[in-house]
């Protein structure tokens, strides 16, 4: 939605509102309150005259929006009490500030140039760039039969409203999927005089119809005919994607696990420090297969062989926190994610097992402490 739009809405008049439809944020709730919707932020002050002189235009801002906040928000921050630290962080040094974040908290901000009535600066303001990549025959050519990409293609129509109604959703995917180059999400207008012929070569008779073209040289197109959810799109491009987004953004807790160093990491606490160098060569000799994949694990089972016993843990709740804050760049907080997932198979299996006598055939293995015939379960 355009910017100008909101504008419109105060040049007709003020709109009553019985309460106000500013979201107040703070530094704990500012980034799960924005998420990754196009935000404008004023920070003020309590005792600002100025602030004061804002509230009844800001307050008609968000009024005019209050019906469609998952598009744009009108945010305030006590930016000299509990969002002290937000203002700070964002470079505030006086009050009233406003601030356009358009992809949301984890988008970098830009300043508020225009006049307290809100309305030069909002008229010049983008919309928010899609993340649903829009085809038109060329582009459906170099995007969908890519042989080193996967795409997701909605053929679909201007006038339909199965398609309009579908739209949003697909966006929300596509946006969560932003990070997987191999992975597309696309949307084709199929009933052009230009685009009919590809719909017919694909056998689209009705809209939408949606289709998934699998990387590979001359691979054959699969019919999506599953739900059209959040949930039902994403559990279908992981299965075909190889791919692990959650649905709603990130990365599942099943990404950059790998079961056979899942096993050795959980292993590694079961047995006394000084046997744990036994677990980490065999975590290193796996490694050569499994390339990339297992270089944290190594990482992590170094510091745990020189008897670092409360790294994991601490390190554990330290991502955690920067999960939750969700302050930093979508990419980033996708490395984060996978290594808060590998520290969890750690974490599964903490308490070591008490040993249990060994038969002399287990003998030598239990000394090395490795042996599963020698842990009581």
């Amino acid at each position: 939605m355009h910017l100008s739009s909101i504008v419109l809405a105060l040049a007709v008049g003020p709109l009553a509102a019985f309460a106000s439809n500013v979201l107040e944020a703070d530094a704990k709730t500012f980034s799960s309150l924005l998420g990754d919707t196009p935000s404008l932020v004023e920070f003020y002050a309590p005792w600002c005259g100025h602030c004061k002189n804002l509230a009844p235009i800001y307050e008609q801002l968000a009024d005019a929006f209050s019906s469609s906040k998952d598009k744009v928000k009108i945010v305030k921050v006590d930016a000299d009490g509990e969002g002290k630290e937000l203002g700070q962080k964002y470079g505030v040094t006086g009050f009233p500030t406003l601030k356009w974040f358009p992809g949301g908290a984890n988008s970098e901000p830009e300043e508020y140039d225009g006049g307290r009535t809100l309305m030069p600066w909002y008229k010049k303001k983008p919309e928010p760039k899609k993340a649903t990549r829009q085809l038109d025959l060329t582009s459906f050519k170099k995007i969908a039969l890519d042989p080193t990409k996967n795409a997701l293609v909605a053929f679909t129509a201007s006038w339909c409203g199965h398609c309009k109604a579908m739209k949003p959703t697909l966006e929300k995917v596509a946006k969560n999927f932003e990070n997987e180059e191999e992975c597309i999400v696309a949307d084709l207008d199929a009933d052009t005089p230009e685009t009919k012929p590809l719909a017919q070569e694909y056998g689209v008779s009705g809209f939408p119809t949606i289709k998934f073209f699998p990387k590979g040289v001359e691979q054959t197109p699969l019919a999506y005919e599953i739900g059209r959810s959040e949930a039902d799109f994403t559990e279908f491009l992981n299965k075909h994607c190889g791919t692990h987004r959650a649905v709603d953004g990130g990365l599942n807790d099943a990404a950059g696990r790998v079961a056979a160093l899942d096993i050795l990491a959980s292993r590694i606490y079961a047995v006394v420090p000084a046997s744990r160098s036994q677990i980490y060569d065999e975590a290193v000799v796996l490694s050569k297969a499994l390339g990339s994949s297992a270089d944290y694990y190594l990482r992590v089972m170094k510091k745990l062989v020189n008897s670092t016993e409360d790294y994991v843990s601490k390190e554990a709740k330290r991502l955690a926190t920067i999960l939750e804050k969700k302050t930093l760049s979508s990419k980033k907080l996708d490395e984060i994610k996978v290594k808060a997932n590998i520290l969890a198979a750690f974490l599964e299996q903490d308490t070591p097992r008490r040993p249990r006598r060994c038969s002399s055939i287990s003998r030598r293995s239990c000394k090395l402490g490795i042996s599963q015939l020698c842990l009581s379960s």
